[in-house]
């Protein structure tokens, strides 16, 4: 198992390396490329992979930080920043993976038939990611045209804020509550029914997917890997649809090389903060989020 993290890691690695050398000599010709910095993609990739699996909303961070920096302020230079405040996150999918390859691998053997546990987790997660697709392909247009804005984005931080202090007043024992082997599919749909508030953009998903597992009866620790792993196939799905649409937009404002660059310091950062998260949990409670 180890040994096939380590190749995942350093395939990875390898493939970002030939994109970034590839791609090197060509920037210096692109001026498109100068709408983004590198500094402002690491310092994207940054926030991106810190706040993706706490429970503070990486898409509201990245847009508040993009604005700040002045990255997208107007026109297709904003269209292509906040599709790239989604395509990012493939950075956080890759250290979700890296972390919870063993999971991944019991799920894909359990799809195959070999794999009890594993099956039952991936059905789970297909429940709980349907009503995102449902939700996504409704209301897309709608969220970006009405909630992109700092102002949305600031009463769902608030909003997200006294939530986890609730939560947290009413379940101070974090590890009370079942575990991950005794979730069903109709509570994996409840738990995806409440992640699709997270569409708000300042609305945590993680926030929300924890708060929802917790509401139906996990203890905050198995509601947190719950989070991580559903994230996993979301931010998958999501990425995937936003890189197709937009990814020739995002490459024809910002270059190629820049982007990359936060890609791969969203990864970094991402497997730190979810090692801290998990460690953090085991001692403290949610409301130090809410603050």
């Amino acid at each position: 198992m180890k040994n096939a993290i380590r190749l995942l890691a350093l395939a990875t690695v390898t493939l970002v390396a030939f994109g970034l050398i590839a791609t090197a000599k060509a920037e210096t010709t692109d001026t498109t490329a100068y709408h983004m910095s590198r500094a402002q993609a690491i310092i994207l990739g940054i926030v991106e992979g810190l706040t993706e699996y706490l429970p503070v909303s990486s898409t509201g961070h990245l847009y508040l930080t993009q604005r700040l920096m002045g990255v997208g302020e107007s026109g297709p230079a904003k269209d292509a920043a906040d599709a790239y405040a989604i395509c990012i996150q493939f950075g956080a999918i890759l250290a979700a993976l890296f972390l919870y390859f063993g999971r991944v691998r019991a799920m894909a053997l359990g799809l195959l038939g070999r794999d009890a546990e594993g099956r039952r987790m991936a059905v789970n997660l297909i429940a709980a990611f349907l009503p995102a697709v449902i939700a996504g392909i409704l209301f897309e247009k709608s969220i970006k045209h009405y909630l992109f804005g700092m102002w949305p984005i600031t009463v769902a931080w608030f909003i997200g804020g006294v939530a986890i202090l609730i939560i947290s007043a009413k379940h101070r024992d974090t590890g009370q509550g079942h575990s991950l082997g005794d979730l069903t599919w109709r509570q994996s749909l409840l738990i995806g029914a409440v992640q699709c508030l997270a569409m708000w953009p300042g609305t945590s998903r993680s926030l929300v997917t924890i708060i929802g597992g917790v509401a139906i009866g996990l203890s905050v620790p198995a509601a947190v890997e719950f989070s991580f792993l559903l994230g996993l196939v979301t931010l998958s799905a999501a990425t995937a649809f936003e890189g197709l649409k937009q990814g020739g937009q995002i490459v024809a404002t910002f270059g190629l090389l820049n982007p990359l660059i936060g890609i791969v310091m969203a990864f970094v950062s991402a497997v730190f903060a979810v090692k801290f998260m998990v460690s953090f949990l085991n001692r403290n409670a949610l409301a130090w989020f809410g603050a």
